[in-house]
């Protein structure tokens, strides 16, 4: 864990976490209260909102794809209720598309899963055009484009027949790559 100075949170060490992902979130809420932030947890977007509405934070870190809808919604409330809030998106399916419509309605960052808490509290404390330093453990290129072959599959409702003829592809190559263990 890196030393962190405790005047860089501020005053308000607010942070809400919002992620559908039960054993991270846990993990997660607490390295960041170990690193001072007082954290509170939402697993479902219409949580996030709420908790965004009620008691807006200073820090938050969204999981872009949850059980009940898109993440994209809690960083919008926020950003009403807070305009001046650190928000960090997060996901394990990176795409610059969505990468930008989060910047777009207030995100501060986006980073792919897996990002650790670390990684996370560089994002979330990153000062005016400084960008936090790169990820220790990166996502190996087998890793990225398996995320994106199974991001495009969860699209075309798992059909393999058209998951390949998007990602032109052969049928049978796809299953044998579906069929396998995620690279690390």
């Amino acid at each position: 864990m890196a030393d962190i100075d405790p005047e860089a949170l501020g005053a308000d060490k607010s942070l809400l976490l919002v992620d559908d992902d039960e054993p991270f979130l846990r993990r997660l809420a607490k390295a960041m209260e170990k690193r001072g932030f007082e954290v509170e947890t939402a697993g479902s977007v219409a949580e996030g909102t709420s908790i965004a509405t009620a008691r807006p934070p200073a820090y938050a870190v969204v999981d872009l794809r949850l059980d009940d809808g898109n993440g994209l919604d809690v960083v919008e409330a926020l950003r009403e209720r807070r305009p001046d809030s650190r928000i960090v998106v997060l996901t394990g399916y990176g795409a610059i598309a969505t990468a930008v419509a989060a910047v777009k309605i207030g995100a501060t960052d986006y980073l792919s899963k897996p990002a650790d808490a670390t990684d996370i509290m560089n994002a979330l404390l990153a000062t005016g055009d400084e960008l936090p330093p790169p990820p220790e453990n990166p996502m190996s290129a087998d890793r990225v484009r398996w995320e994106h072959i199974q991001r495009i599959y969860e699209l075309c409702d798992r059909n393999v027949s058209e998951t390949a003829r998007r990602l032109n592809m052969h049928r049978r190559t796809l299953q044998r790559i579906l069929a396998k263990r995620s690279p690390r």
